[in-house]
């Protein structure tokens, strides 16, 4: 059973959530960060990655951004910039991007539910960046960024979401990115009630996106329920911020792998040890794979498709069937010498909304050897995994469009 809840929204002014509205602090460097941020003191970019407004070079893992994140998010109410909703709301979260349209309920996810395996993980998290995101929400005693979830879908709660849009909505603007957000506020208590108890009738919830900060607002319940010999387990830091979309409208890219170098083999030498594994064949005018189990490589100035034989997975396996699995397993461990893409500095990923040519531009530029294509992992290939506790390996979803960070925040202390 899931259990979600209302809260009582932070939110940016009508008239300037557009400016307010801000990418998630995980999708931009630094340095793109702050050119975003250039002459737009509401950019949420302020208290998502406040760095930008310390000197260049700070470690982002020091007291001082912290303490700027929430000096900013403070300034943010003093100049009225954003408020904080009277009575505890749902929020309905429309994107449309280009002709994919994603309508989601915004919502406080249970904790509790994400410890008992009610909300289903399929990655893995890095302490380092799970220590990060409790610091911004302890500094910040908020939740600015939203975990993106999605659940098997049903007519009736997409018929509940629908009667949520039935009122002029609170926010309606198209971002340079091309994605135009509406959002509408769900204050009605009837409305409120027959949304908490059609949420409460599906089994489960799973993250598509957002792992780490999941991860972080639950070791913060955990930390203070063993700080809090009262705690009643309705306290708002039981639960955490959310998006949580119908299965049936996820829009899911390719995660693309980019290598620098060879492992010591020539072209030739290296695509000679590709071909034991994989079918090799000229690409035409393909950038991308058709289909699963095909895999687009660039390799100098040529495409080519390699195509896994048969016996190299198991096509029984949720994890092994994986292409990212089939391409690590057989190609960038024994080939590439990478057994541990997350932490092997040789290869880096690239998010499939860049597209091939910024595949083509890294390679074409010298700084890596190699790139390869990747069919995108479906949402079936997403819920197998996480039905049967394992994980996928990392850099295995590309989610898109991604949420914006600042049209809704959650307080964790009243």
């Amino acid at each position: 059973m899931v259990h979600i809840e209302p809260f009582k929204g932070v939110r940016p002014r009508r008239d300037i959530a557009h400016l307010v509205a801000a990418p998630p602090y995980d999708v931009l460097s630094t340095e793109e960060a702050r050119e975003m941020a250039v002459g737009n003191p509401y950019s949420f970019l302020h208290i998502g990655k406040p760095e930008i407004d310390l000197p260049s070079g700070i470690d982002v893992y020091s007291d001082d951004v912290y303490a700027k994140g929430r000096e900013n998010f403070e300034t943010f109410f003093r100049q009225g910039i954003v408020r904080q909703d009277p009575q505890a709301c749902f929020y309905v979260y429309k994107q449309v991007w280009g002709r994919h349209v994603q309508v989601g309920l915004v919502a406080g996810a249970s904790c509790r539910d994400y410890l008992d395996g009610v909300i289903k993980k399929h990655e893995l998290t890095r302490p380092d960046k799970e220590n990060d995101r409790m610091r911004h929400i302890e500094t910040l005693r908020a939740q600015t960024g939203p975990v993106f979830l999605t659940y098997r879908q049903r007519d009736t709660i997409d018929g509940l979401i629908a009667a949520g849009m039935r009122r002029d909505p609170e926010f309606d603007f198209t971002t340079a990115d091309g994605v135009r957000s509406v959002f509408y506020v769900v204050d009605d208590p009837g409305l409120i009630e027959r949304i908490r108890e059609a949420f409460g009738g599906l089994d489960c919830l799973y993250v598509a996106d957002g792992h780490h900060r999941s991860a972080a607002a639950t070791r913060i319940k955990v930390k203070r329920d063993s700080e809090t010999a009262s705690a009643t387990g309705s306290e708002a830091y039981n639960f955490f911020l959310a998006v949580i979309f119908p299965h049936n409208q996820m829009k899911i890219l390719p995660y693309n792998r980019i290598v620098r170098d060879l492992n010591g083999l020539d072209p030739e030498a290296f695509l000679a040890r590709v071909g034991r594994k994989f079918l090799v064949r000229p690409a035409g005018d393909a950038k991308a794979p058709t289909r699963s189990r095909e895999f687009a490589i660039l390799l100098g100035d040529t495409w080519r498709l390699l195509e896994a034989r048969p016996g190299t997975y198991d096509p029984d396996d949720p994890i092994e069937s994986l292409d990212v699995s089939i391409l690590q397993r057989n190609l960038l461990a024994p080939i590439l010498g990478i057994t541990d893409p997350r932490t092997d500095k040789r290869i880096d990923f690239v998010g499939g909304i860049r597209g091939a040519a910024e595949l083509e531009k890294r390679v074409w530029s010298g700084r890596y050897a190699v790139a390869f294509s990747m069919s995108p992992t479906t949402i079936g290939e997403l819920f197998a995994v996480a039905d049967s506790g394992k994980t996928m390996p990392p850099k295995s979803t590309w989610f898109e469009p991604k949420l914006k960070d600042g049209l809704a925040v959650h307080m964790i202390e009243e």
